[in-house]
């Protein structure tokens, strides 16, 4: 990632707090636009939304709203169309819904299927189904995931438009289960993946929840922490244990033997990126300040090195490949977001 050019190939932007969860907003008109959410260990946490000046080239804060504990995951709806209202989901204590405009970010929705009880089970994850914007999937810390559908009413002007309900909810693990994906495969609406504190890959079909496939278990039964789809081949996924220095690519036709690993790894990984245009690139980032680009195209054979490297400032806590424009990675350390130019 050199620096060269008249247009800049890293823009920074530090917030006020620790970042953890960001996403890139997929809207056409919005295209260098950012949503962060912060990691403070307390009650009261933030949701910035920031975007570039392109006079400036600097980040802008947008927008700041309240968000109770910090989120596990931000979402801005996947709309590259622009059709649905400008809606952004974060996790945390329960799934919410907001709409953004250019001046306020309102609570739409609050989803919580715990009606009967003062009890609240975090959420760790959650999903935004691609194909129909009307689905999104959560994962729990009580072993569950639950299917939500959204009522996005597409008349413009009244308040309150966007409500949901539960479409369905199941036990997927023994244990908690820390993140969901939906897969691209088979239309991309019914199908989608979890993994948990089990050490355990499991596939669901939206059509036929009386049952699941195990695609992979940690051999020695770590806890799995994220699992990501390939964005241009529905067969692989990637996934990545507790406190651990590989990633594991996985091909669903071959259930239980990864295909591949990406192991020369010098720290632990804390997050996964599928390229958006191709199939055969992965980003990975690190605890040793790393964001690593890795060629898998010689799979089964083992992939040795990295194609491209970079060195942030700090522990790389997240990473975000820009679906619409796929020649930029977002990342996030201490309290900065950086956008680099691949």
């Amino acid at each position: 990632m050199s620096l060269h050019g008249k247009r800049k190939e890293i823009y920074k932007y530090e917030a006020p707090w620790t970042v953890y969860a960001m996403n890139w907003a997929v809207r056409p008109d919005k295209r260098f636009r950012l949503a962060l959410g912060s990691f403070v260990e307390e009650y009261n946490n933030k949701v910035q939304i920031v975007g570039l000046e392109e006079e400036s080239s600097e980040f802008v804060c947008r927008n700041t709203f309240d968000h109770p504990y910090p989120t596990t995951k931000i979402m801005w709806i996947p709309d590259t169309k622009g059709a649905y209202p400008d809606l952004l989901a974060t996790s945390g204590d329960y799934l919410r819904i907001w709409r953004v405009s250019d001046t306020e970010t309102r609570l739409e929705c609050l989803l919580n299927n715990n009606k009967n009880s003062d009890f609240c089970a975090p959420l760790t994850s959650f999903d935004w189904n691609e194909v129909d914007p009307n689905l999104l999937g959560t994962s729990s810390i009580d072993t569950t995931c639950t299917v939500w559908g959204l009522e996005t009413g597409q008349a413009l002007g009244r308040v309150n438009l966007v409500s949901g309900h539960v479409r369905t909810q199941l036990i997927a693990h023994d244990k908690e289960v820390y993140d969901i994906s939906f897969s691209r495969a088979g239309g991309g609406r019914d199908m989608f993946a979890s993994v948990g504190a089990d050490g355990s890959v499991r596939m669901f079909d939206l059509r036929h929840l009386e049952h699941s496939t195990i695609i992979y278990e940690d051999p020695q039964h770590h806890p799995l922490l994220r699992l990501c789809w390939n964005k241009q081949d529905p067969n692989y996924l990637a996934t990545m244990a507790m406190d651990s220095m590989e990633v594991v690519i996985l091909d669903v036709r071959v259930p239980c033997t990864p295909v591949a690993r990406l192991n020369n790894h010098r720290a632990c990984v804390n997050g996964i990126a599928w390229a958006p245009h191709s199939s055969c690139h992965i980003c990975t980032v690190v605890d040793d300040h790393q964001a690593l680009i890795w060629d898998i195209q010689q799979m089964p054979r083992a992939i040795e090195d990295p194609i491209l490297a970079y060195t942030a400032e700090g522990e790389i806590n997240n990473v975000q490949w820009a679906s619409t424009q796929p020649d930029w990675i977002a990342i996030c350390y201490n309290n900065c977001l950086e956008i680099l130019r691949v």
